[in-house]
């Protein structure tokens, strides 16, 4: 590509040479998600994988795709662009996990203002640390240069993710019966969802974003509210991989608890968390009182320290909870159990039927 180069082109705002420059620093952070089955580098027209497929019966590829949101906005205050693309994996891995999907590949999509191959490179460094930490590979992408459309400091990041699960370990929910515990896995705070929100309690445009806060355990605003998504992938994979009979799961996103946990439940069901199992982080205790934000818009828009909710048989309760323990989820904890009910979800102060 030593010849490619229009003046035109970079006049009008594009800059073709700067594209090439964030592939080449980006290469060293897509070679870190080089898994089995990848088959060709990034550069090319499309990323080719070869999955292996050996002991399925028959193969169901899932797919699912997402952004960041309005979460980039933070980052971009704060000129920190390494973590964000953790959140764009995190948004979709999550979610094919919820179908006993173990994620293969991902590819992104940044479109970018001006094109600084430095910041490019750096957001990808952290779509590469979110498919490590899932274990997918990053097989391709695109940055897109809009000027004009988009100021020079303005980006967004969106991705995809495809997996696979045999047709017969399809978790769909169909199974989950009254009775059933409910585990939760903790999350390391807002993720990524409800940010539009966060913005307006705080008014982040003017907030001091770097002062530590009593109220967040001295660590400082934007410390707590750039917290990267957690990943579920691999303790979940090893609960199914332990035996345990995964019957639902749910990633709590946008609409917290009242839209995603009833995505898993059949009709005639309902969730019930009682008040004192459910985690308390202090990032929504702020937001809670700084916004003066009723507990019902609370849990129907952030996840509440919950960033997934595991429906497992009674009885396989605890060793779900060791699997999980062993995993590296050591806060896994029982929060909840499936009863008759057609409210979705509900919450109580008395404790866990058994």
């Amino acid at each position: 590509m030593n010849n490619s180069h229009s003046a035109s082109y970079a006049a009008a705002g594009v800059d073709i040479e700067a594209g090439y420059k964030g592939v080449q620093l980006m290469k060293k952070h897509v070679a870190r998600t080089m898994v089995p089955g990848v088959v060709s580098g990034i550069g090319g027209f499309g990323g080719l994988f070869a999955p292996d497929l050996t002991g399925m019966k028959e193969p169901v590829l899932v797919s699912g795709t997402d952004g960041v949101g309005t979460k980039i906005r933070l980052a971009q205050l704060l000129d920190r662009h390494d973590t964000i693309g953790i959140d764009c994996v995190a948004m979709c891995v999550n979610d094919i996990i919820c179908c006993g999907a173990k994620p293969l590949f991902f590819l992104d999509y940044i479109a970018i203002g001006k094109n600084e191959p430095e910041k490019v490179a750096s957001i990808v460094s952290g779509v590469a640390e979110g498919c490590v930490q899932s274990g997918c590979a990053l097989i391709g992408g695109e940055t897109a240069e809009h000027p004009g459309l988009m100021a020079p400091e303005d980006y967004d990041l969106a991705g995809f993710a495809v997996g696979v699960v045999d047709r017969e370990k399809i978790i769909d929910g169909s199974k989950v019966s009254e009775g059933d515990a409910l585990i939760g896995l903790t999350s390391s705070g807002v993720h990524s969802n409800g940010f539009s929100l966060v913005r307006k309690v705080f008014d982040i445009e003017h907030a001091d974003l770097n002062i530590p806060m009593d109220e967040l355990e001295g660590k400082s605003l934007g410390e707590a509210l750039l917290a990267p998504t957690k990943l579920y992938v691999k303790p979940v994979l090893a609960l199914i991989d332990g035996g345990v009979d995964l019957h639902g799961a749910s990633h709590i996103t946008g609409g917290g608890f009242y839209e995603n946990v009833p995505r898993m439940l059949p009709e005639g069901l309902e969730a019930f968390f009682p008040v004192a199992t459910l985690p308390s982080l202090p990032i929504f205790d702020l937001i809670q009182e700084r916004g003066n934000i009723p507990e019902h818009d609370m849990y129907n828009t952030f996840n509440m320290g919950l960033g997934m909710v595991l429906a497992v048989p009674r009885e396989q309760a605890e060793q779900a909870l060791t699997i999980l323990h062993t995993a590296g989820e050591t806060d896994a904890a029982e929060v909840g159990c499936v009863q008759t009910g057609d409210r979705g979800v509900s919450f109580g102060t008395v404790s866990i039927p058994v």
